[in-house]
């Protein structure tokens, strides 16, 4: 896939702008005009992290960078043979860009959206050709994770879950796996509420953020414990995939922790602003 667009140029679509753009395609971003410096900064930062780590060298860098075009102009997108939807959890968002697209983009050109818990059905079928949509679910930090969750609709054509699949691992390089279009897909709705049960413990009192934590780092062998992932992964995002789990199951331990709730209203999302169960002002 030569051309391939991104929606949206925060943490997730800039991470995924890179990757596809590392692996030599031509990548256009889609932000506000308020946005467009901020994204191409986010991107270029990631690029000069990957270099100072000699994972990548300066002139790849410096390759991956011109290929990617930041833009606020949607049909600019018409070329484009892939496009990654990665706006924020906000389904009316979403479903007003998947029916902009779907008259942009040619008829063969595949639409797929990033979102963790939102139906992946009720975006296709805001377009004329569900058959071309599917979830391609990445995750944080996308240059350093190395799955993506391919997420099947009832309506999407097989072919181009192949296609979008050996795409994601032979072009980009990552891992795949094949999820049914069920809320929070298999890898977030077996992690949120481990998550959300580890706030409710904080929440309660029964013990510290950092016992919690050490608790699965060092009893567990866990890489990072449930409180810092939380505010990795965004404590907005958190949120969002516990109500959309509750909503499709019904189950209480789905619900979302009051306390998580309260975070979220006061602008408490983790790492990307600051702070979260953490500080990370510093």
């Amino acid at each position: 896939m030569k051309n391939v667009g991104v929606i949206g140029g925060g943490t997730m679509g800039a991470g995924i702008a890179e990757v596809v753009a590392r692996a030599g395609s031509t990548v256009r971003v889609l932000e506000r005009a308020e946005a467009v410096d901020a994204a191409r900064e986010r991107i270029a930062k990631s690029l000069a992290r990957a270099v100072k780590a000699g994972k990548l060298a300066e002139d790849e860098s410096t390759a991956t960078l011109d290929r990617i075009t930041v833009t606020t102009d949607l049909e600019s997108f018409a070329d484009c043979e892939l496009v990654v939807e990665a706006m924020p959890e906000i389904e009316s968002l979403k479903l007003e860009y998947f029916h902009k697209l779907d008259d942009i983009v040619s008829k063969d050109a595949i639409l797929a959206t990033n979102t963790s818990s939102i139906p992946v059905i009720r975006l296709a079928n805001a377009t004329r050709h569900p058959e071309r949509v599917l979830g391609m679910h990445f995750f944080n930090p996308v240059p350093v994770m190395a799955l993506v969750e391919i997420v099947t609709t009832l309506k999407v054509d097989p072919a181009v879950v192949t296609k979008v699949a050996d795409f994601a691992r032979d072009g980009l390089g990552k891992r795949t796996i094949e999820s049914k279009d069920q809320s929070g897909f298999i890898v977030n709705a077996l992690l949120v509420p481990y998550l959300t049960n580890a706030i409710r413990m904080y929440e309660s009192g029964f013990a510290s953020a950092e016992d919690i934590d050490e608790g699965m780092v060092s009893g567990c062998g866990h890489p990072m414990g449930p409180l810092r992932l939380s505010d990795t992964v965004g404590l907005d995002i958190c949120l969002a995939v516990a109500e959309s789990l509750y909503a499709e199951f019904g189950q209480a331990h789905y619900a979302p922790p009051v306390l998580l709730r309260r975070m979220v209203d006061a602008g408490y999302l983790g790492r990307k602003t600051g702070r979260g169960f953490y500080d990370y002002s510093k």
